[in-house]
């Protein structure tokens, strides 16, 4: 093989590699809702799962792809482990598509006169579309252009090369000799991250007569296998949930790979009686692609049935990873680059952060001493982590271009976040006050302080956008009564402190967890209400979502005046002002 026949090849491939991902990407983004759809609607049986399997992959064009994708819809909480595995079946059928795409097209069609127009056609959609959906349409557009491109320089490569060196000759028809096209499709399928595009290679080098079909089936089934690497890549620092979901994606391969090589004559026996039946035109491309497809259903016959077994199987393994609250559930990087299942994982990791920092907050208002500054501080770290967890993810997943539609929900996210680690500051801050100051020996004080601590826990109550009947015109009410709480207590302390009921320390000690309670329901009610505004940008894309900023204006000014109106430790009020004015602005 001369130096320009390698150069060919290679450029061959990188022209097939990039279409190949152009195509994926593309598709990705352009059918982010009708993923999250089918993800919603299409799994909830197995057979559902199976039929999504096939028509997402079908689309999308890359098992590998919607591999990672689901083994971050498990890690996200958007799947189930039995949702998943339907999923995993199907898609394996589904990446036979390419295998056909490449048998019943690539060798019975002028593939430049189908290539040129779709690049053309798919550029045009992209610089007309900027920033929407038929922009990334276009990218697929184009990259099924260059795919079938790269497919056309393949097919030219490798009839070049076969009239210098017949590969036939040396191909025995022993195990050994079957063993080591397995391992080249093993390796190839690792080397190239896709097994739909090693299928693509071992079809064209067989259609051109480089390799006889039973090396050619021998190296299907080693892209089968060599596409379990994606998994085990992609469970790397995720969740116990998506390990399982990727066990579940190599026991399939690695099990029918198996099957298929023990019965590969009888396999290629049936293909070839196939064949005749379907009337299909004979040809080492089709024989195949049929290949192809009767190992993988020959799969789906095996693990069906199997399902419950094996989810109560792998339901019982790595269940370590759980334990450490601190490490995000949702944010898989895998999904990171489909914009609208980022933001559904963002919300769902939002909603573990303010689980943690609500129930803090609860825990630090009805306590009494300092029995809990420990778990608390524990707390604070944890949503601290997990703030910078989300924050990466976000960047992460903005990192290309997302559509203008779901944009404004990243921002939104983070803003969300900030609030949490807000409450569990102050909550903190309030664990210490409490291990300094004494209960109160007047009966009316301490009853005060006991109806306020209620009635906060109430307003937290009130402000969980996941508590059944949330609204926020209760919410409104609810801190609306809070601003006169907070003011009949601070004038009931500050009274307290100038009869000598109360001493001073411990009144301005007082005046202290006074402010910390009532910026943690400040945060409380904003998060609350931002995430009811992320969830419409998600669920509703496209849905104005600009900041209602005279509404939080307002809002926050139902706290201040208490403040402003109220004799007491001016220091203090400047304090709570320049922060609140702090807030807004990095808002």
């Amino acid at each position: 093989m001369n130096l320009s026949l390698t150069l060919t090849f290679l450029g061959g491939v990188g022209l097939f590699l990039l279409g190949m991902r152009l195509m994926t990407d593309g598709l990705k983004v352009a059918a982010g809702d009708a993923l999250r759809e089918i993800l919603a609607r299409g799994t909830a049986t197995t057979p559902r799962g199976i039929l999504s399997g096939i028509a997402i992959t079908a689309v999308v064009q890359s098992s590998s792809a919607v591999i990672f994708a689901t083994v971050g819809f498990v890690n996200a909480g958007l799947l189930t482990l039995f949702q998943a595995i339907g999923v995993i079946i199907g898609s394996n059928i589904g990446t036979t598509a390419t295998s056909w795409l490449v048998a019943l097209v690539g060798f019975k069609v002028d593939l430049q006169a189908l290539a040129l127009p779709a690049v053309a056609i798919g550029m045009l959609l992209r610089v007309t579309g900027q920033g929407k959906r038929r922009a990334y349409l276009g990218d697929a557009l184009t990259g099924f252009g260059i795919f079938f491109l790269g497919l056309d320089v393949l097919k030219t490569a490798f009839g070049d090369f076969g009239e210098s060196f017949d590969l036939a000759e040396h191909t025995g028809n022993g195990i050994l000799s079957l063993l080591m096209f397995v391992a080249i499709g093993v390796v190839m399928t690792v080397v190239m991250n896709s097994s739909s595009a090693s299928l693509a290679l071992t079809l064209t080098a067989a259609g051109t007569g480089l390799i006889p079909v039973t090396a050619g089936a021998a190296m299907v089934i080693g892209a089968n296998v060599g596409t379990t690497s994606t998994a085990l890549f992609a469970v790397i620092d995720a969740t116990s949930s998506a390990k399982r979901a990727a066990v579940a994606h190599v026991l399939f391969n690695v099990v029918v790979g198996v099957v298929a090589f023990a019965g590969l004559p009888v396999l290629l026996w049936l293909v070839a009686h196939a064949a005749e039946l379907l009337r299909l035109e004979p040809g080492p491309a089709t024989s195949l692609a049929i290949f192809h497809t009767t190992t993988k259903l020959l799969g789906m016959a095996i693990f069906w049935p199997l399902t419950h077994r094996l989810v109560g199987l792998l339901e019982t393994r790595f269940r370590t990873a759980e334990e450490d609250e601190g490490r995000p559930r949702h944010l898989d990087r895998h999904i990171a680059s489909t914009p609208d299942l980022a933001l559904d994982a963002l919300d769902m990791e939002l909603r573990r952060i303010g689980e943690i920092a609500r129930r803090g907050a609860r825990d630090v208002i009805s306590m009494e001493g300092s029995a809990a500054i420990d778990r608390l501080h524990r707390d604070r770290e944890i949503v601290d982590r997990l703030i910078l967890a989300t924050a990466e993810f976000s960047n992460r997943a903005q990192y290309g271009e997302i559509p203008a539609s779901i944009a404004e929900g990243f921002p939104l996210a983070m803003r969300i976040s900030r609030y949490y680690g807000d409450i569990v500051e102050h909550v903190e801050e309030i664990a210490k006050i409490e291990a300094t100051v004494t209960t109160p020996s007047d009966p009316s004080l301490r009853e005060a302080l006991t109806e306020f601590r209620r009635e906060t826990a109430r307003f937290l109550s009130l402000a969980d956008p996941d508590v059944e009947g949330f609204g926020m015109k209760p919410l409104k009410r609810a801190i609306k009564d809070f601003a006169d709480d907070y003011q009949a207590v601070k004038a009931l302390l500050l009274r307290a402190g100038a009869d000598d009921r109360l001493p001073v320390r411990q009144m301005v000690a007082r005046l202290d967890e006074l402010s910390h309670v009532r910026r943690i329901v400040d945060q409380a009610y904003k998060a609350a209400k931002y995430t009811r505004k992320l969830r419409k940008q998600i669920h509703q894309p496209g849905t104005e979502v600009a900041i209602e900023g005279e509404e939080t204006y307002r809002d926050d000014a139902v706290l201040r005046m208490t403040d402003a109106h109220t004799p007491g430790n001016r220091e203090d009020e400047s304090n709570d002002e320049a922060e609140d004015n702090g807030r807004r602005t990095d808002s």
